[in-house]
């Protein structure tokens, strides 16, 4: 929902086509059985009370449930206001599997954003993501069932559902590697892996999130974004290291950890990826030995460095204040001359910084 808000705000005035799409492969009803919203009905309040979402907001709602299907369309027609909706909100009624991604794969989509929350895997594909994110200003998020998946890969039954979501060849690999695994090397592994194909050579931005099942002490599934652009991936690492509940030296894990297990975990990296490990130190090490001898501003250095890492812009500010208190860089205007915010200097997106060589020079 927070991305949602987001990314609207981004494309409404980028969108070339004055619309903007919104696709729920696996919608639901619009409800929970307590009786409270889901995310179909949720995301069209938001956009029946936003003047300019509600001209150009175009969406699809899918579920292969035809049941569900009617009584979302019931849900919807209640909705206060739906008629403002210059769109009506179209419900289909598809099983989720190659058909759908060939389809997408084939057409030209305005920018969209899509949610796939399946129950398990099935329909849950690389091919279909990467066909819903081809186009400009397209991203996907969805939901990985890391234990359903787990229990799947070595699962004859499902094994063509498992080469579906992460490639033959590559499905094939893991099944033999993670036999030798301990449990939560083998959980940053698969995670790894599928990370590693949807980014089709890093050509594709990934970020996972990982979610603990409170009462199980273990995790329960996974949020993944998957973008071809670096300005939503910025967006949503900002997003979710905001959600993330427990950070080591101001980096977030990416995680959302229930209250009763932080302390377990505090001392423990969760880290989705490889390079989702590093606190703040290391950052300013790395940025000396990237940027030796360049003048760069502030923002410069977090656009040319931060992708695939799990650093916000906040995290490389923290870093440039602690090089420039340590001397090994120059900063303009020098620390003397910047505000103080709450006890500390602030650095701006426009400060320059000078990285100093060995000697101690700027050249």
């Amino acid at each position: 929902m927070k991305y949602f808000d987001a990314w609207s705000k981004v494309m409404i005035p980028r969108s070339r086509y004055k619309r903007l799409g919104y696709i729920d492969l696996f919608s639901g009803p619009g409800k929970y059985e307590d009786g409270n919203k889901s995310t179909p009905l949720l995301i069209l309040e938001k956009c029946i009370n936003n003047e300019k979402l509600r001209k150009q907001i175009v969406t699809v709602f899918n579920d292969a449930n035809p049941k569900f299907c009617q009584k979302l369309k019931e849900n919807i027609e209640a909705l206060p206001n739906i008629n403002l909706l210059k769109y009506k909100p179209k419900i289909m009624n598809k099983e989720v599997g190659d058909e759908v991604a060939k389809i997408f794969s084939k057409i030209s989509l305005i920018p969209t954003l899509a949610f796939i929350d399946p129950w398990g895997y099935k329909g849950l594909t690389t091919n279909l993501i990467k066909a819903l994110i081809k186009d400009f200003g397209s991203d996907c998020i969805f939901f990985f069932n890391y234990n359903r998946i787990n229990m799947g890969i070595n699962n004859p039954i499902v094994k063509e559902h498992m080469n579906a979501l992460f490639g033959e060849k590559r499905a094939n690999q893991l099944r033999l590697t993670i036999k030798k695994m301990e449990q939560e090397e083998k959980e940053l592994f698969i995670v790894n892996e599928l990370a590693e194909s949807l980014s089709d050579n890093r050509k594709n931005y990934v970020l996972p999130f990982r979610f603990l099942d409170e009462q199980k002490d273990k995790t329960s599934h996974y949020l993944i974004f998957v973008s071809k652009h670096s300005l939503g991936y910025t967006i949503m690492k900002e997003i979710m290291a905001k959600q993330s509940t427990i950070t080591d030296d101001g980096v977030a894990n990416f995680s959302y950890i229930p209250v009763k297990h932080r302390e377990k975990y505090m001392n423990v990296q969760l880290s989705l990826l490889s390079l989702y490990e590093r606190p703040l130190d290391a950052l300013g090490k790395e940025l000396i030995d990237e940027f030796k001898g360049k003048t760069l501003t502030v923002k410069e250095i977090f656009d040319m460095h931060h992708i695939w890492k799990p650093f916000t812009l906040a995290n490389y500010k923290e870093a440039l204040r602690r090089l420039e208190e340590d001397g090994l860089i120059l900063a303009d205007p020098p620390s003397e001359k910047r505000r103080l915010r709450k006890g500390v200097r602030t650095m701006g997106d426009t400060v320059k910084i000078t990285f100093l060589n060995q000697n101690g020079c700027s050249s």
